[in-house]
């Protein structure tokens, strides 16, 4: 839309063909006014909007825009942790800029996106990550929100426990089920119980309903995994084809993991398959590194706990953890922008 007027106004997505079984990477809201969103087949995005107008996606063009918009946020400050091309945590506390004030900085940084990129941007500003993140969320596409650390409890407590990382579609069913809507229904229940119910998952659920979030901002994240995958246009029946598919995978996660300039230690290897049902399944073992003997036999050991055709597989190494910190900075004013 930006490098294009005249598909502005349009209903727009970027993704593969729907012949090829390609799915929507993203688009823009004339499109979402029709239910299309992101990780939804191709095919049927263009059923729910036959006018639909479905682009290649262009990653040097995206990582292009993305270098230009880290190199405005490390103008603010040192502390910039990215999640994806387009979106960033930023410590900026102790910050002098804009009279220290994160709001300020944050409205500076939009400015100077569209200015300079050409795009918009809206931002969260809040004491941790979690809220930043929610916030960034509130005045899209071209907004910012504030949380301020007096506000953090109430605006917590009226979340959705859809907004908790962690909580997908079928946890928030489950929790439903339970009498639990949002934040505050969340915090009756005790950390026992919450860890009873959920798991290790639990604690963390007690943590983030109360906004409760000490991660720093980490500009350096260590990789924890590396794969390729691949859709196929027409279902892998069985074993031998799927066998037959995973050459080319192999060579292709060769090449990227041989342009890792200084790659960790490799813990596991895994196979990851969906099937023409669209569930999926994932089988690893333990590794010290790529091994095309490993990954055929969890190959065989996926395709086999189903009675389907494949429709996608692929491939990866899992690394191991890094050796904790002791000397890990803990931030206090996170804006996220995205």
């Amino acid at each position: 839309m930006r490098d294009d007027p005249a598909l502005r106004g349009r209903p727009l997505a970027v993704g593969g063909r729907a012949e090829t079984r390609g799915v929507v990477a993203t688009c823009n809201y004339e499109a979402r006014a029709y239910g299309v969103h992101s990780a939804m087949s191709s095919a049927r995005a263009l059923r729910l909007c036959p006018q639909l107008i479905l682009l290649p996606p262009d990653f040097e063009r995206y990582r292009a825009a993305s270098r230009q918009i880290l190199d405005i946020y490390r103008d603010y400050t040192a502390l910039v942790e990215p999640l994806s091309l387009d979106e960033a945590y930023l410590d900026v506390s102790g910050v002098e800029r804009c009279r220290g004030s994160a709001t300020l900085m944050a409205a500076e940084i939009r400015g100077r996106i569209y200015e300079e990129v050409g795009i918009t941007a809206s931002a969260g500003i809040a004491p941790n990550k979690f809220i930043a993140k929610v916030a960034s969320d509130w005045n899209k596409p071209d907004g910012q929100f504030v949380v301020r650390p007096e506000e953090v409890d109430a605006f917590v407590a009226a979340l959705p426990v859809g907004k908790l990382f962690g909580v997908g579609k079928v946890t928030a069913a489950r929790m439903s089920r339970l009498g639990i809507e949002s934040c505050g229904d969340l915090r009756s229940w005790s950390l026992a119980d919450l860890t009873h119910r959920f798991g290790s998952f639990g604690a963390r659920l007690y943590r983030l309903c109360r906004g409760i979030d000490d991660r720093p901002v980490a500009p350096e994240r260590p990789r924890r995994s590396l794969s390729v995958e691949t859709t196929y246009a027409s279902d892998l029946p069985n074993v031998a084809a799927c066998v037959q598919a995973l050459t080319p995978l192999i060579e292709e996660f060769g090449g990227r993991f041989a342009r890792l300039r200084q790659p960790p230690s490799i813990n596991k290897v895994f196979v990851k398959i969906r099937f023409d049902d669209f569930s999926h399944t994932t089988a690893e073992c333990s590794a010290s590194g790529p091994d095309e003997r490993l990954w055929r036999n969890l190959l065989d050991t996926a395709v086999n706990r189903k009675s389907r055709g494949v429709r996608l597989i692929g491939v990866g190494v899992r690394f191991a953890e890094p050796e904790p910190s002791c000397d890990a900075h803990q931030a206090s004013l996170f804006p996220a922008e995205g």
